[in-house]
């Protein structure tokens, strides 16, 4: 760990991007109300007293930047799950990668990598991504428990070292 590493103060705010749990529950917009929702509760779990906002959206590319602009009014992470595999239903990546400043081109490369070492072939259907957008970071993974443990196993390691880079500390 990095002295820098130390100071850095963040807050997590986590998108579930699923058309179905909406049509059931709608806009939910609160941690407490997380429903049928077991990837949103492991982030939340595993950030704790971290996480600042969840935002519960369709598979709608509007919908989605829409929560990332609100998430970000609150904190410097978010963390989206669901919507980015290839049916023409899955519109996450599509959403937020026009908006990235700086695309972090290894996550992609290692969530994949680790995946096929788990499913095998199956890993070519992810399109798990991560970038920065106005100094803030996104990280998308697959809806599946599996899929967000694994990401999880990749982001907790290296934010506080990349939060300090994308705020100019390092």
């Amino acid at each position: 760990m990095h002295k820098h590493e130390r100071r850095i103060d963040y807050k997590v705010g986590i998108i579930t991007v699923s058309t179905s749990r909406y049509k059931k529950y709608g806009k939910v917009r609160e941690l407490k109300n997380i429903y049928e929702d077991e990837s949103g509760e492991l982030i939340a779990k595993e950030f704790r007293d971290k996480v600042s906002a969840y935002i519960l959206v369709p598979d709608n590319i509007e919908d989605i930047r829409s929560a990332i602009f609100e998430i970000f009014t609150k904190a410097d992470v978010c963390i989206i799950n669901g919507g980015t595999g290839v049916s023409p239903f899955d519109v996450t990546i599509e959403a937020v990668e026009p908006l990235f400043t700086k695309k972090l081109d290894g996550f992609g490369e290692i969530f994949r990598k680790l995946s096929y070492e788990e499913i095998g072939v199956d890993a070519i259907l992810s399109r798990a991504t991560a970038g920065i957008i106005s100094n803030k970071v996104v990280f998308c993974l697959p809806g599946s428990i599996k899929a967000v443990k694994l990401g999880l196993k990749l982001i907790k390691p290296v934010l506080t070292h990349l939060l300090s880079h994308v705020k100019g500390l390092s």
